[in-house]
């Protein structure tokens, strides 16, 4: 049987819309992997506005100790990766934590 996830931590960050392809592809190679390595799962979403694009990332955790382990007891600090500074428009200021109260993925 698969653990559940019961805390989700959530990070956002927005890029101008000519370099959002650009910071996908950073994400991808960069930001996700260690999260892979480590979470249940992870998930990150973009969502493409006239000027600009929002990126989310969502990780999820089997409980609070797994998380703390990853994030060296810092849930809620930020670990900027090399080029954030240069690909956002800001450098997000801290990350959500959030407990599973449901969780139903039952998609139809």
């Amino acid at each position: 049987m698969a653990t559940k996830p019961t805390i989700a931590r959530i990070w956002r960050g927005r890029t101008r819309r000519d370099i959002a392809d650009i910071y996908e592809l950073y994400m991808r190679a960069e930001g996700i992997p260690p999260l892979q390595r480590v979470a249940l799962g992870v998930q990150l979403l973009r969502e493409d506005r006239d000027d600009e694009s929002w990126f989310t990332t969502i990780s999820y955790w089997p409980d609070f100790e797994a998380m703390f382990a990853f994030t060296k007891r810092r849930p809620t600090e930020v670990h900027h990766l090399d080029r954030d500074a240069e690909l956002l428009i800001e450098l997000p200021e801290r990350i959500e934590v959030h407990r599973i109260l449901i969780d139903d993925q039952n998609l139809r």
